[in-house]
């Protein structure tokens, strides 16, 4: 009885080396072809496609089922799905539209903003983790806190009392419109470019 749970027979063993080093090997080969971005967190999409990954590595390794020309082929296809999904995404802004999620802003300067932590499903805890993380020390040194797509916290801040928000950086953050109230905003940004 405790053998099927603890032992294992030679066979079994080699099978499962064999299977990791064959699959491991394809999973650099496919990263190579298709690109790093195969592992990065940029999107839901990039995501969702490492945990695929992890899964099906772990799978096909440690059993016969999915077959290891099947597991292989299938990691061929979330390989290529994820170079056709990064191609659209880069062709195509309006199917980047669809798929992503948008960034929230959840704080702008020191103020919360309550109705996003409760749509994002974060709490204020979650926040001040984060800030003590990025080594904010004080409300007046956080510029803005966002949510991002990927499921990330992104904290700005700073030490310098007139420091902005270049108007790109927040481009596309749901709310961030609400950072015009803040000093953090991009005042000094509108004077030079009235100069300019």
């Amino acid at each position: 009885m405790y053998e099927k749970w603890i032992g294992a027979q030679r066979g079994d063993v080699a099978m499962v080396l064999l299977s990791a080093a064959v699959v491991y090997a394809m999973i650099l080969v496919y990263t190579r072809l298709v690109g790093l971005r195969s592992f990065s967190k940029m999107s839901s999409g990039d995501f969702a496609m490492t945990v695929a990954i992890g899964s099906l590595f772990g799978s096909t390794v440690s059993s016969p089922d999915p077959t290891l020309f099947l597991g292989l082929f299938a990691l061929a296809l979330l390989f290529a799905g994820q170079w056709l999904f990064a191609l659209l995404r880069h062709r195509i802004p309006r199917f980047s539209q669809i798929v992503d999620n948008e960034p929230l802003l959840l704080m702008a300067g020191s103020e919360f903003l309550d109705d996003n932590l409760r749509k994002a499903k974060v709490t204020r805890a979650d926040i001040f983790g984060k800030l003590r993380e990025a080594n904010a020390h004080n409300y007046e040194q956080v510029l803005a806190v966002v949510f991002e797509t990927t499921g990330d916290i992104s904290v700005l801040h700073s030490n310098v009392q007139d420091t902005y928000i270049h108007p790109d950086f927040v481009d596309g953050v749901l709310d961030h419109r609400r950072l015009e109230g803040t000093q953090s905003l991009l005042s000094n940004h509108k004077q030079l470019s009235k100069v300019n």
